[in-house]
C-alpha cells in the first residue's frame, strides 16, 4: 500500500493506523496540515471494501477539512478518521473506547467527531476516553442540522447567481441521501417550496421525507435521470464521475456529500456543460462551523456565521465567471491563501 506516493497525499502531515485487537478496531487517522490550528474533523466509520478504499477515503476528507475549515473562517486545521467496520453493529462501546485511547495519543493534534455512521453516544463513549473529541453532547452536539442549513444556503445562493432569484418556490430538486443531514435539507427545502425527488438506500429515510415531505422517491440509479434544476448529492462521495455528469439534468450540482468530484477534472466537465458546482467543502461546512464554537457554545453566533456560507459561494461564483476558471479551482487558491498565510 503506496502512501507517500499516494494521489491524494497532499504533503499530509502525519497518518497513523490503529488497531486494537480485543475490540477489533481497525482505524486511520489523517492528519493534513494544522497551519490554522490543531486538526479537527470527524470519524467515518464504514464496511470498507479495502484498505486501500479506506486510505483514499480518510486522506482525500482530511484534505478536504483543511480547506472547509480555512474558508469557513476557522482557526482550526484539518484531519479526519475513518474506521474499518460495519456501521449497523450494536456493540460499540469497546469499539470507541479504543478509538478513544486512539485519539488521545495523539495528544490533542487531532480532535475528532462524528460522521457517517458513527453518532454522538458513540462519540460521548470516546470521550471517556481522551479529552480530543468534538460535537459533545450538552454541548454544540448533532452538527447534521447546522451542516444542512449551511447547504440549503448554499443552493439558494446558487440559483440566485445562476437565475437571479431569491426563493426555491417551485424548482425541482434531486437529493441523494436523506440520512441525517438529507433529512433536515428536506425540511429546508420543502419549507420553501421545493419540490423533491429522492433517493436512498435506507426504506424508512424515504417513508419519512415521503410522508412529511411530499417527496417523490426514485431508485438509487434513477437520480442522476431527473429533470430537475437542482442535484443535490448527499450520500458518499464521487457521485459526480464520467458515467454520471451525462446523465445529469441538472443545472446545479449543490450538496452536502464530501468529495462529490470523482476527480479534479469533472469539475472541468460541469463547467463545459454549464453546470454550477458548489464546491462541497464549501457549502458543507455548517456542521464544523456549529462544533468551534463548542466551548462557550452559542447558537445564535453558530447559526450566523453558518449563514456566512451564503456570501463565500456568491463571491466564488462571481470570480469563477470573471476568470473563466472552475469554482473548485476558485476555492482551492482562496484557501491555500489562507493555510499559508499561518505558515
Amino acid at each position: 500500500m503506496a502512501v507517500f506516493n499516494h494521489i491524494s497525499f497532499d504533503d499530509h502531515e502525519q497518518v497513523v493506523f490503529c488497531q486494537d485487537k480485543e475490540s477489533g478496531l481497525k482505524a486511520i487517522i489523517a492528519i493534513h496540515n494544522t497551519n490554522l490550528g490543531p486538526a479537527v474533523g470527524g470519524c467515518r466509520m464504514w464496511n470498507y471494501a479495502s484498505d486501500d478504499e479506506a486510505v483514499t477515503d480518510v486522506l482525500r476528507l482530511s484534505r478536504g477539512m483543511t480547506y472547509k475549515n480555512a474558508l469557513a473562517g476557522l482557526t482550526m486545521g484539518g484531519g479526519k478518521s475513518v474506521i474499518i467496520a460495519d456501521p449497523k453493529i450494536t456493540d460499540r462501546e469497546a469499539l470507541f473506547r479504543a478509538f478513544g485511547r486512539c485519539i488521545d495519543t495523539l495528544g490533542g493534534k487531532y480532535y475528532s467527531a462524528e460522521d457517517v455512521g458513527v453518532t454522538t453516544a458513540d462519540i460521548m463513549i470516546a470521550h471517556e476516553e481522551t479529552p480530543y473529541m468534538a460535537g459533545l453532547e450538552g454541548k454544540s452536539g448533532d452538527p447534521s442540522p447546522f451542516t444542512a442549513l449551511g447547504t440549503f444556503l448554499g443552493i439558494k445562493a446558487a440559483v440566485k447567481h445562476q437565475r437571479g432569484l431569491d426563493s426555491l418556490k417551485g424548482l425541482k430538486i434531486s437529493v441523494q441521501g436523506v440520512g441525517h443531514v438529507g433529512y433536515y435539507l428536506c425540511r429546508h427545502l420543502h419549507a420553501e417550496g421545493a419540490e423533491l425527488i429522492v433517493t436512498d438506500i435506507n426504506q424508512a429515510s424515504l417513508d419519512k421525507v415521503a410522508t412529511e415531505f411530499g417527496a417523490t422517491v426514485v431508485a438509487p440509479q434513477e437520480i442522476y435521470h431527473q429533470d430537475v434544476d437542482v442535484y443535490a448529492p448527499c450520500a458518499l462521495g464521487a457521485t459526480i464521475n464520467d458515467t454520471t455528469i451525462p446523465l445529469l439534468k441538472a443545472t446545479i450540482v449543490a450538496g452536502c456529500a464530501n468529495n462529490q468530484l470523482a476527480e479534479v477534472r469533472h469539475g472541468e466537465l460541469l463547467k463545459e456543460q454549464n453546470i454550477l458546482y458548489a464546491p462541497d467543502y464549501v457549502i458543507n461546512a455548517g456542521g464544523i462551523i456549529n462544533v468551534s464554537f463548542e466551548k462557550d457554545y452559542d447558537e445564535a453566533a453558530s447559526t450566523a456565521k453558518v449563514e456566512q456560507i451564503y456570501n463565500t459561494l456568491l463571491t466564488i461564483f462571481e470570480q469563477s465567471d470573471a476568470q473563466n476558471r472552475t469554482t473548485g479551482d476558485v476555492a482551492d487558491e482562496m484557501a491555500r491563501a489562507i493555510i499559508n498565510a499561518a505558515k
